[in-house]
């Protein structure tokens, strides 16, 4: 009797669990501004800052700046897959009152989660090889030579994905309306690009301005990028001289977890105006 009750139960949590990722991904492709955002306006940076600074100056003998940005924008493109993607979205939805309505459904709130998940992680694949191909194209960007590389490169990226991810889900309780969120959202992610090694050389920066962003995720990622597609001269222009690998697993990691605690604290189904 029991194997008879749990199966139907179970067949229907992985209906419920597809169902929503077929809707969140109809969801986000459907939605133009979405995917001129999220996916089409950091290959447009790419390109434009590419083109404009190509060739002008190096970063270390045999690197120029071009390579340097490629390899930041990457990460920049996991942060706006992840953390801005759903920093935004998810406050809209919560306004629209959808999120009310799926909590009354009998669908496993988890499902919610994992259709997030899934669509962020197919977003982050598309946004990767849209900047690698043209990162490859125009910028004489290489894929990584070394198996060692290639693991280093899943490692961030799986890591940086699920921390900013978890972040922006945390996040999306801060907004007080949906409307509000693109306007509050933005502005961090771009702050962050800009003191993270993206736009500009990191140890150009001021000390102070380094040491606020290297307690954030992105700092981490752009270095474990730099990693990845740039020659191991390159570790000459760190702060530190070397790579720090084992700092960026840690640092990511450890905001792998914080934004877990944060999710469990601050996630909010109702909007403030529902109480």
């Amino acid at each position: 009797m029991t194997t008879t009750r749990t199966e139907p139960h179970v067949a229907g949590a992985g209906s419920a669990y597809r169902a929503r990722i077929s809707a969140e991904l109809r969801s986000f492709f459907r939605q133009r501004e979405s995917v001129v955002f999220t996916l089409v306006f950091p290959v447009v940076l790419l390109v434009l800052f590419g083109l404009i600074l190509g060739g002008r100056s190096e970063v270390t003998p045999g690197v120029s700046f071009t390579q340097y940005f490629v390899a930041g924008m990457i990460a920049a493109g996991v942060l706006a897959s992840s953390f801005q993607n759903l920093a935004i979205m998810i406050p809209i939805e919560r306004d629209t009152g959808l999120l009310k309505r799926l909590r009354g459904t009998p669908m496993p709130k988890s499902a919610y989660f994992i259709g997030k998940v899934v669509q962020v992680i197919v977003v982050c694949v598309v946004e990767i090889v849209l900047l690698l191909v043209v990162g490859m194209l125009l910028f004489d960007v290489s894929l990584p030579a070394t198996p060692t590389k290639w693991l280093v490169f899943i490692g961030v990226v799986l890591l940086g994905t699920a921390s900013c991810t978890l972040l922006g889900i945390a996040f999306s309780s801060v907004p007080k309306s949906g409307r509000g969120a693109p306007a509050m959202v933005t502005p961090i992610a771009l702050i962050l690009q800009f003191i993270s090694g993206v736009f500009f050389v990191f140890t150009l920066l001021p000390a102070w301005l380094q040491i606020v962003a290297s307690l954030f995720p992105l700092k981490w990622m752009t270095q474990g990028m730099r990693y990845v597609f740039l020659p191991d001269s390159a570790k000459a222009a760190e702060a530190a001289g070397e790579w720090e690998l084992g700092t960026i697993f840690l640092v990511l990691g450890a905001w792998t977890v914080v934004g877990l605690a944060l999710c469990a604290l601050t996630f909010r189904w109702r909007s403030r105006t529902d109480g």
